[in-house]
């Protein structure tokens, strides 16, 4: 049987542990910022030397402004958000904190569902632990067709 003291002992111990493990930020999925966003919608994309095509009809989720999407190709993964009636942005989805693909979005952010770091839609950082911007793709939507130039 143990005693007042050892069970004490005990106890301190434990919550000491339980805290240091939260501050480390436990798994490298915890949740936290931009990871408790929703998911974005994933698109498939045509790569072709250096661009990556996408078709963007009516019932596509890039049909309204405000909206954005995961596109996934042969050349790589991309963020890319509807900003106006013709115009795109273009982003890596890789994440510059520790290259975790960023699959989650809300309110024009972007989030890194490993460790919470949010980028805007220009990828701009706007909270880390990430502290370098996402690459950025120019763009060009002609006849309901974005092309994201890679070079």
């Amino acid at each position: 049987m143990r005693t007042r003291r050892e069970f004490c002992v005990h106890a301190v111990s434990f919550v000491t542990l339980a805290s240091l493990v939260e501050s480390c930020g436990g798994s490298p999925t915890s949740s936290g910022g931009g990871s408790n966003f929703p998911a974005l919608s994933v698109l498939n994309g045509t790569s072709a030397g250096n661009a990556v095509t996408l078709a963007v009809n009516a019932g596509s989720p890039l049909a309204t402004v405000g909206n954005a999407a995961l596109v996934q190709a042969g050349a790589g993964n991309f963020l890319v958000a509807r900003t106006g009636q013709d115009t795109f942005t273009a982003l890596t989805a890789v994440c510059t904190h520790e290259g975790c693909t960023i699959t989650r979005y809300q309110s024009s952010t972007y989030g890194c569902p490993c460790h919470g770091s949010e980028f805007s839609t220009s990828g701009a950082v706007k909270s880390g632990p990430a502290s370098t911007s996402l690459r950025q793709f120019s763009t060009q939507f002609v006849n309901n067709v974005l092309t994201i130039s890679l070079s």
